[in-house]
């Protein structure tokens, strides 16, 4: 698809800043922004296939009850929603009704917003980077239909960059908030672990798992940031220290930063493109004021290793919890045993099963302290990596993938390939920093290009101050995908 930039003034094209002006001035109300959206969702979702069970919940009035002068907010399917289907896009969980909202659901209520009814797709219970995992179908990419969002929140940034929604929520536990931004052209933050309650997540890894925003531009995500952040007694991994207000950061500069460029980043294998845009992106920082400095992260090379041998333990010993006994999909059977069997070898996909079976390999006797417990090492020396460096950076920029999008199939029987998609992104959430991922260019097939940004823990400031000086200078986060249903 060609990239347009034309000016559009429906309203499910607009940012949500822009929206709450308009609320604010009287000149719209919520329900003008619903119905702008239900449009837009009905006539472009057959063909993105960014939410899941649009066909029966589609119209969106029941949305729209109690809410005034709130933007809605597009969540994805495995953030629990009290009294609506929590799914994970998997079938073993079909029919699981939460009796409770997550902690960012309450706070989003909260606000004076809402949240969308309509659940985004994403790969099952998050394993992937492609959302093609799904129980529900593939999610395709709005700027080209041939191509994959990212995963495993690619429902919720294709939604975001189809203009199906304003902002939605991700989560991200090696990448799946970055990856599909930067395919998809939006913004996507991983804040820091524990700055973002997980209660009402259901978990993935628990020690990785994180929520956060996608969204149009930067000053979204910093008005999404001050309504989901905070100290959470329900969550034990949360963590009680003061939240600033992320849109005073904005404008406060960025002459002087000292900004670092790992050496592990930028290395072969890195599309020749995406090394143009993000390298054309520092130039614009530097004639800003920042300062640049090579740097090395020298653990980096283990990263994907470690990350796959811990993501997929957590992952085996929070999914031993569905076994058809107390929730969703149960399959019949003759005996208690062989309901168990059938019920998940029958209800799970297959990157579920690989996932499950390699973390269940990994803690077992015999191999767990040669697979599990080294991981746990090397992966505090990855941590201390980072620890190093923001002695004396500020932020570290990197490509947020090491290529644009891939063409749907491309990678599926390819498991090695598909999980190195996202080799610049789960260092991150290894050492629990924050990371942010934002357009910074296009290839010449018009596919999406993202760059990230890295702050040391609990400085998302930082990078919002950076991200969004880039942001005020370029007009790539103005471009929209020339997509006609």
């Amino acid at each position: 698809m060609a990239i347009s930039n034309g000016v559009d003034k429906k309203l499910n094209t607009l940012t949500a800043h822009e929206l709450l002006d308009k609320l604010k001035s009287g000149g719209i109300s919520s329900e003008d922004i619903f119905s702008a959206l239900e449009k837009r969702i009905k006539e472009a979702d057959p063909k993105v296939n960014a939410y899941v069970r649009n066909q029966v919940q589609l119209p969106l009035a029941d949305n729209r009850k109690n809410i005034t002068g709130g933007v809605p907010i597009a969540i994805k399917d495995n953030i629990c929603t009290e009294g609506y289907n929590t799914e994970c896009c998997s079938k073993i969980l079909e029919g699981f009704i939460p009796p409770y909202d997550a902690t960012v659901i309450k706070k989003i209520k909260g606000s004076g917003h809402a949240f969308l009814k309509l659940k985004t797709n994403m790969d099952e219970f998050a394993f992937g980077s492609s959302t093609e995992n799904s129980s529900f179908g593939l999610t395709h990419n709005p700027w080209n239909l041939d191509y994959v969002p990212g995963g495993s929140s690619g429902g919720s940034a294709a939604a975001v960059a189809s203009d199906e929604a304003i902002w939605a929520l991700g989560s991200d536990t090696g990448g799946s908030i970055r990856q599909p931004a930067s395919f998809c052209g939006v913004v996507g933050l991983k804040p820091t672990y524990g700055r973002v309650s997980r209660y009402g997540l259901i978990a993935f890894a628990s020690s990785l798992d994180q929520i956060g925003p996608i969204t149009k531009d930067v000053r979204d995500c910093a008005l999404l940031m001050n309504i989901i952040a905070g100290y959470d007694p329900n969550d034990s991994t949360s963590v009680n220290t003061q939240v600033p207000d992320y849109t005073k950061s904005l404008n406060s500069g960025i002459k002087g930063l000292k900004i670092g460029i790992p050496k592990e980043y930028f290395v072969e294998g890195l599309d020749p493109e995406v090394n143009s845009a993000v390298k054309e992106a520092i130039n614009i920082l530097k004639k800003l004021g920042a300062d640049f400095k090579e740097v090395s992260l020298n653990h980096t090379q283990y990263a994907v290793p470690v990350y796959y041998i811990i993501a997929t333990a957590e992952a085996s010993s929070n999914l031993a919890r569905f076994d058809g006994v107390q929730y969703g999909f149960r399959s019949k059977a003759a005996n208690l045993i062989d309901m168990y069997k059938k019920t998940r070898g029958e209800a799970f996909g297959e990157e579920a099963k690989r996932r499950i079976i390699l973390g269940t390999f990994v803690l077992s006797h015999g191999y767990y302290d040669a697979y599990y417990l080294r991981a746990l090492k090397v992966r505090t020396l990855i941590k201390q990596d980072f620890d190093k460096a923001f002695q004396d950076l500020d932020c570290i920029i990197t490509p947020t993938s090491p290529s644009p999008a891939f063409k749907i199939g491309e990678r599926v029987d390819d498991p090695l390939k598909m999980y190195l998609s996202d080799i610049y992104t789960i260092s991150a959430n290894l050492a629990g920093i924050p990371g942010m991922s934002l357009p910074c260019g296009f290839t010449k097939k018009g596919l999406p290009i993202g760059m990230q940004i890295l702050a040391k823990h609990f400085d998302e400031e930082r990078i919002f101050s950076l991200s969004f000086a880039y942001e005020q200078n370029t007009e790539w986060h103005k471009m929209k995908p020339d997509f006609k249903p």
